[in-house]
């Protein structure tokens, strides 16, 4: 048992050890942000299940957002005024829909966040503003990195497995592998991002806001 921990345990740093993220934007030539006094986040689809976890990338971005000087309404808010108006949860996949429901909800720029790849080494996620009247993207960036689900899950199966193989009285190593690999299993199975998880999403978050033109212009320090 010992040496199945100890190896699972260092593929576990081993994971952790390799993460980085990368990220890149586009902003629309000549447009002035200082115009968009509200932005909505309106909905987080592709690869991630479940409100909690799409509500934890949400404010991710309602955190990058404020930083740059906007106000936000967070996706949770959003969704319960719609729902309000009754308007198509499904409509607001394109970029028409989400300009639609940012007319509804009375600001001049909704956030449409995507994540196309998420598998349990790796991730990929994509930002959209867009401008409610016209509904032409003001501003995009894309990401990816790792997601650190594997040494989280890892770890976590590593505990739940020896836990209950000393429970059960027979410490063998197979019941230790089965062991392993029901939780790591199970953690996929969840829906909310763990704190290794949180962690690594959040770099990726940050790369893809990076360059997002702040509302109000950064005034650079006389020397």
């Amino acid at each position: 048992m010992r040496a199945v921990c100890m190896s699972m345990l260092l593929l576990a740093v081993t994971v952790a050890g390799c993460a980085s993220s990368h990220g890149e934007s586009y902003a629309a030539a000549g447009y002035n942000f200082a115009n968009l006094d509200k932005v909505a986040i309106v909905e987080v689809t592709g690869r991630v299940y479940g409100d909690a976890a799409k509500n934890q990338i949400s404010n991710m971005f309602v955190m990058e957002l404020m930083k740059k000087g906007y106000t936000v309404v967070e996706r949770s808010q959003v969704k319960a005024i719609l729902k309000e108006q009754e308007f198509q949860a499904s409509d607001l996949a394109s970029e028409q829909g989400a300009a639609k429901a940012g007319q509804i909800l009375n600001v001049p720029a909704v956030m449409l966040i995507d994540i196309p790849k998420y598998t349990e080494e790796k991730m990929s996620m994509s930002a959209k503003m867009i401008d409610v009247q016209t509904a032409a993207i003001l501003w995009i960036g894309s990401g990816d990195g790792s997601t650190g689900k594997t040494a989280a899950t890892i770890v976590g199966a590593i505990g739940g497995a020896a836990l209950g193989a000393a429970v059960g009285g027979h410490d063998t190593g197979d019941r230790v592998i089965g062991g392993v690999i029901g939780g790591v299993v199970g953690g996929v199975a969840g829906n909310m991002l763990s704190p290794d998880q949180a962690k690594q999403v959040r770099k990726v978050v940050a790369k893809v806001a990076e360059s997002l033109p702040p509302r109000i212009p950064q005034v650079q320090a006389k020397k």
